[in-house]
């Protein structure tokens, strides 16, 4: 059986290629609205929301895929001349006092405005916009659940890293 950060790290990949897809659909969609304005001077209000959502869930699921890909912000000018052993401690420590707690505090904000939007199934203020507010409003409970999932993976991934150096410096004292 395949590891527990193997399976997530897979699933995150998966969603990293979604999150690709949905970039090159916003800008499709976006090229389109901008041809129809400016040279045939009509619009889609749903066609324009459909750009908001894809970058919505361009943003939402790619999270987690910057994470795996070690893409989010830290001061690299300490950490890259770090150790691997060091950088685990710090990567150990990132992502159990502030990444997974950030993750924790998200949802759990979110998740009344989230609910009230899928009593009420919720739809655009616009009546020719798109009637799935509910589902866009979904990513905020979507998107922490992701990077906790990865920053579980990545907590994972450090414990082996620390375990696997403490191991080496064992069998190098012995």
């Amino acid at each position: 059986m395949k590891p527990a950060n193997t399976l997530i790290d897979t699933f995150t990949e998966f969603c990293g290629k979604l999150t690709a897809w949905a970039t090159l659909g916003m800008m499709l969609c976006t090229c389109f609205v901008v041809v129809a304005r400016y040279f045939f001077g009509s619009g889609s209000i749903a066609l324009q929301e459909t750009v908001l959502y894809l970058h919505a869930f361009a943003f939402m699921l790619g999270t987690a895929f910057t994470l795996k890909r070690g893409g989010h912000v830290r001061v690299d000018i300490f950490y890259r001349h770090f150790s691997p052993r060091r950088r685990a401690w710090v990567d150990t420590f990132g992502a159990l006092f502030f990444m997974l707690p950030t993750c924790a505090v998200i949802f759990w904000l979110s998740f009344n405005y989230v609910s009230s939007s899928w009593t009420i199934y919720e739809r655009s203020a616009e009546s020719a916009g798109l009637p799935w507010v509910y589902l866009l409003k979904s990513l905020l409970l979507i998107m922490p659940s992701l990077l906790l999932l990865q920053g579980i993976s990545e907590f994972l991934q450090s414990l082996r890293t620390l375990r696997s150096s403490a191991n080496a410096s064992l069998t190098a004292t012995e």
